[in-house]
């Protein structure tokens, strides 16, 4: 379990086909607090480290990613010299500052424009018609494992759905969203409670 808060960014430093796809992640952790089998959100991804080392603010692990995983997020991501978000699962007694988050990729969706608003940047991005019953304004979406807040819902003629987010500057400089670009794809979760409550409505009706 996750609160889609980053805590740092890491970059894939090789990726080597292995049966599955091996990755080796470098990021400023301590590999003193990081356990073999331990799971790790990376880009909204839960994977489990297989391997680590390096020291304490110049620490690497790595992952395994199977041909599931690979088809259920974002092409490209799991290319050499890829930066990504990444968050240590929950630890009781942890300050849940965002939301509760599994570290499941529900769909892909894409960045369809992001223009500046005062200090800010206003994301717009399309989710696929499975997600749209999920989303809502005010309520939490997670985007590359990011923690947010949905602004604006757009219903589309498809079914699919266009949402807004505002970006403000300390998540743009401390995540990898801060350089996405129109087009781009970003790994989505929806909400666990709207997730339930989207099951307990369907068996009542």
């Amino acid at each position: 379990m996750f609160t889609g808060i980053v805590t740092a960014i890491g970059t894939i430093l090789k990726a080597e086909q292995k049966g599955d796809l091996h990755l080796t992640i470098t990021c400023p952790f301590d590999p003193e607090t990081i356990a073999i089998g331990a799971s790790i959100a990376c880009s909204g991804v839960c994977l489990t480290v297989v391997s680590k080392g390096g020291t304490a603010g110049n620490c690497w692990f790595s992952v395994d990613i199977s041909a599931e995983t690979l088809a259920c997020t974002s092409v490209g991501m799991w290319h050499e010299t890829r930066r990504l978000n990444l968050e240590p699962s929950l630890k009781l007694g942890d300050e849940l500052g965002g939301h509760i988050v599994s570290g499941h990729v529900d769909a892909v969706g894409r960045i369809v424009s992001i223009r500046d608003e005062g200090d800010s940047h206003r994301f717009l991005i399309h989710a696929p018609a499975n997600l749209a019953a999920f989303i809502a304004p005010k309520g939490s979406i997670t985007v590359d494992g990011i923690s947010l807040t949905v602004n604006s819902v757009e219903d589309q003629t498809d079914g699919s759905v266009h949402f807004g987010l505002n970006i403000i500057p300390h998540t743009a400089q401390v995540t990898t969203i801060g350089q996405r670009r129109s087009g781009d794809t970003v790994n989505l979760e929806i909400d666990t409670v709207a997730r339930y409550l989207h099951r307990m409505n369907s068996l009542r009706s």
